[in-house]
């Protein structure tokens, strides 16, 4: 048909849909990379038979194109006091956590009021007095040349955002400044004025850098309003250039809401794009259009949901992201987290540059050391720690239990739950880094409230939760201080360990039979593990007589190490001397004291190395219950920066030799019971 009405002279026949499309594009303002790709589309879909799949196609993806935020802000509230409220209202405690985020908030908020500099440079000085004028009116720095030469030299000495040029200058055109301007570090926009426009010299501007050409004689109105886009645009530029902000830190220490508070506190939107098991590149960069059901990745996707360019985009759980034949995703994170790569990030799908610079990205994680090497070093990390105690308690007195009680709706009914009774399902019922458990606790207790009020119609009265109710409803309790309350042993030592759930306590048991010459390790030890007891062996057969012991002990002796909770994997460079520790108590029959809990590397000659997760070890050894700690000497400064409350009940015992903790840790053998 279309032969024959092409040999009749008939023109043929646009569907009003395409017209419509293209009216559409014309007004949408695409990108100067993306308008030709979206005409090129429209003129091929005029040629195709609206019945073939691939003009569906072509219409499913253009219209995709035009839905797209290529120019839609949100403008940032950086007021610091209202973000600081936002956070202590939100959150309690994390003060560092939250001194890091409002530094961050600081420094964007400084940039976003600087005042632009601009360079007004014309050989007339009633046009350059008038533009100077308009745009000092608009609260910019101006500064003026009369020609480029001295234009230059203002360009030596001072930095400037936008550049307003006249084309035909005596010594030096507009031209010729324009090149020698974009050389610069600073790379000013240049903004081109001339009496003497032509479609020749307007298509070299553009073609060598030039932001805007504006004709004379010009309407003041006019200048102001390509100025202030000019500048606009330079300030998303540079407002959003800037760290990528990793949360890092156990479950359930409020590293999502933290995001969320950010948002709010910024009024941006807010959506969360979760990572855990993701393997498919293609789920971040989407599918070409060849394929039968493709569509855009998962990025690119929210930002059309959302219908802003500057949201905030949370990639949750990013040490958990997965690797296998279709790709791997991390390595498109290089391309969506460098923002000198994601102002041209490229969707499959798209197949056409599109700026992620304007979002912000912010990560999470549980443990950074799983990701690559050169995706963390993209990211700024902010650490998560856990939560003490007192912090736990007082959070389960403002947050938890107000929304626990009105979401079992007894928001109405006079509840109130005690210092004892919170304390008791701290302690009792939960052993963790965060607050998933104990709201989880507090949530069964509310449960079992809700249902005695329908069964028994106590909803008159008030109830008081105390600490018999909170057995009665729970049960037995789950948690035992068991490394502080179990008995003293021979070759058993309570060690601190750090995991991506906080810290933890562990404790190693040695034992010694007849053999020949064998260290046998078990427990799901990993490589970094077997080497400490390898190098704590080796310690003590070096050191035998100043430690006491018989030189010859492993001649006919097989060692046996273990660390219980076989079936769980563990590696780590901070079992050290916990494990040599364990071994001098077995080699000497000194019963070692289980309230003293270590943590620290050692080495062949005995010294103690530093090690990580201060902290968190901190915290699981008050929730233990254990009355001293020993850390290395090299760790001192972080003892020092640790709040009161997490250092509150515990003895910090610091050493730079293992020898300086036997006496310390071992009982005289006339003090451990016979069996």
């Amino acid at each position: 048909m279309a032969i024959f009405r092409k040999n009749h002279g008939e023109k043929p026949s646009i569907p009003q849909e395409l017209l419509d499309l293209r009216a559409a594009v014309e007004k949408a303002g695409l990108p100067e990379q993306v308008a030709p790709a979206a005409l090129k589309e429209l003129n091929r879909l005029e040629k195709t038979d609206p019945s073939l799949a691939e003009y569906t196609i072509g219409m499913t993806y253009l219209d995709y194109l035009l839905s797209l935020p290529w120019n839609r802000y949100t403008d940032d509230n950086l007021d610091l006091k209202r973000a600081e409220q936002i956070l202590e209202r939100e959150h309690y405690g994390l003060q560092q956590t939250k001194e890091r985020v409002l530094e961050f908030l600081a420094v964007r908020t400084l940039r976003n009021s600087r005042k632009f500099h601009v360079l007004v440079v014309d050989d007339e000085d009633t046009a350059r007095t008038n533009m100077e004028h308009v745009i000092r009116k608009e609260g910019h720095e101006v500064c003026t040349a009369a020609n480029g030469l001295e234009a230059l030299n203002c360009l030596q000495n001072e930095t400037f955002d936008l550049i307003i040029t006249d084309l035909k200058m005596d010594k030096m055109d507009g031209i010729e400044l324009l090149e020698v301007a974009r050389q610069s570090s600073t790379r000013p926009e240049i903004m081109l004025v001339t009496g003497y426009a032509s479609v020749d010299s307007a298509v070299d501007a553009f073609t060598k850098g030039a932001a805007y050409y504006l004709t004379k004689p010009y309407k003041l109105d006019e200048l102001r309003s390509a100025v202030n886009r000019i500048l606009e645009k330079k300030r998303h530029a540079q407002f959003t250039r800037g760290p990528i902000l990793c949360f890092a830190g156990p479950p359930g220490t409020g590293k999502t809401s933290i995001g969320q508070a950010i948002a709010e506190a910024m009024e941006r939107k807010f959506a969360r794009i979760s990572l855990a098991g993701l393997r498919d590149e293609a789920e971040l960069r989407g599918h070409r259009r060849t394929y039968v059901g493709a569509m855009p990745g998962r990025i690119i996707s929210e930002l059309k949901n959302l219908g802003l360019k500057n949201p905030v985009l949370m990639l949750d759980e990013i040490d958990k992201i997965g690797q296998d034949f279709k790709g791997d995703p991390a390595s498109v994170l290089l391309e969506i987290l460098d923002p000198e790569q994601n102002r041209n990030f490229r969707d499959h799908y798209l197949d056409v540059p599109f700026d992620l610079s304007a979002v912000m990205f912010i990560a999470t994680a549980n443990v950074v050391e799983n990701l690559p090497p050169a995706l963390l070093d993209r990211l700024e990390v902010i650490p998560f720690s856990g939560y003490t105690e007192s912090e736990k308690a007082m959070i389960a007195q403002r947050y938890l239990i107000p929304r626990q009680l009105r979401d079992c709706g007894l928001s109405d009914h006079r509840v109130s739950f005690t210092d004892e009774a919170v304390t008791a399902i701290i302690r009792d019922y939960t052993r963790e880094a965060g607050l998933r458990n104990l709201e989880r606790e507090i949530a069964n207790v509310c449960r079992r409230l809700a249902f005695l009020s329908l069964q028994q119609g106590w909803q008159a009265r008030a109830v008081t939760v105390d600490g018999s109710m909170v057995t009665h409803v729970l049960g037995p309790r789950k948690f035992r201080h068991e490394f502080a309350e179990a008995t003293n042993r021979v070759g058993m030592t309570t060690g601190l360990v750090w995991t991506e759930f906080g810290g933890e306590i562990v404790f190693v048991e040695a034992a010694r039979m007849k053999g020949n010459q064998q260290l046998i390790l078990t427990g799901s030890l990993g490589d970094v593990l077997r080497e400490s007891a390898q190098t704590a062996l080796s310690f003590i057969r070096s050191h035998a007589s100043l430690l006491c012991i018989e030189e010859d002990f492993f001649r006919d002796s097989d060692i046996h190490v273990h660390i219980p909770a076989g079936a769980i994997p563990k590696d780590g460079p901070s079992a050290g001397i916990t494990i040599c520790m364990a071994l001098i108590s077995l080699l000497t029959s000194r019963p070692a004291r289980r309230d003293v809990a270590l943590s620290g590397e050692i080495t062949l000659s005995g010294r103690i190395l530093p090690v990580s997760g201060i902290r968190e070890k901190m915290l699981a050894a008050q929730r233990a219950g254990v009355k001293v700690v020993a850390f290395p000497e090299k760790n001192r400064i972080d003892i020092e920066r640790l709040p009161d409350k997490a250092r509150e009940g515990v003895e910090v015992v610091m050493a730079q030799e293992i020898t300086e903790l036997i006496d310390l840790v071992l009982l005289p053998p006339a003090t451990y019971p016979s069996s």
